[in-house]
C-alpha cells in the first residue's frame, strides 16, 4: 500500500455505534407506537440466548485480532488477514454478532421496532463499513484477500 494513502478503511462510523443508533431509533419509535410481539418468558429466554450467543462470537473474534497481532478496530491499521476460526465462515463475523445482539436486544425488550431498525443498520453497514473495509483489504492484501474474498461469504 502506497505511503501516501491513509491505512486503514475510513469508515464512516464505528460499527458498535451505527448497531446503537439504530437500536436508540428503534427505542424512540417503540415508545412512540408500542408493539408487542413474544410472550414474557420466549422474549427473555431467546433474547438472552441470542445476546449470548452473539458476545461469545464477538470475544472469539477479537480474541483471532489479538492473537494474530493485528487491530479489530475500524480506525487502525490492518497488519495481517485473518482467514481462520470465526473468518474461516464469515468475512464479518464481528458484524454477525453485532446482529446478534441487536436482535437478542430487540426481542429481550419486545420491541418489532427495534427488530426492524436491524434493516437499516445494515445498510447503513454495508455501504459506509464493509464496502470501505473491502477495497481497503483488497489494496492491502491484493491477491490473498481476492482469493479469501472469493472462497469466504460475506456473511454466512
Amino acid at each position: 500500500m502506497p505511503a501516501t494513502v491513509r491505512d486503514n478503511p475510513g469508515v464512516i462510523a464505528p460499527p458498535p455505534l451505527i448497531f446503537l443508533g439504530f437500536l436508540l431509533l428503534g427505542l424512540v419509535l417503540d415508545a412512540l407506537w408500542p408493539l408487542a410481539m413474544l410472550p414474557d418468558v420466549t422474549q427473555y429466554l431467546l433474547g438472552s440466548a441470542l445476546i449470548g450467543l452473539g458476545i461469545a462470537l464477538a470475544i472469539a473474534c477479537i480474541s483471532r485480532f489479538r492473537r494474530a497481532g493485528t487491530e479489530y478496530q475500524t480506525h487502525k491499521p490492518a497488519s495481517t488477514l485473518l482467514t481462520d476460526g470465526p473468518f474461516r465462515v464469515s468475512r464479518n463475523p464481528i458484524y454477525v454478532a453485532l446482529s446478534l445482539v441487536h436482535i437478542g436486544i430487540a426481542v429481550a425488550v419486545d420491541s418489532p421496532w427495534m427488530l426492524a431498525m436491524l434493516i437499516p443498520a445494515l445498510a447503513v453497514l454495508r455501504v459506509g463499513v464493509i464496502a470501505r473495509e473491502e477495497r481497503y483489504l483488497e489494496a492491502k492484501f491484493g491477491d490473498d484477500y481476492r482469493r479469501y474474498r472469493a472462497s469466504v461469504r460475506r456473511w454466512l
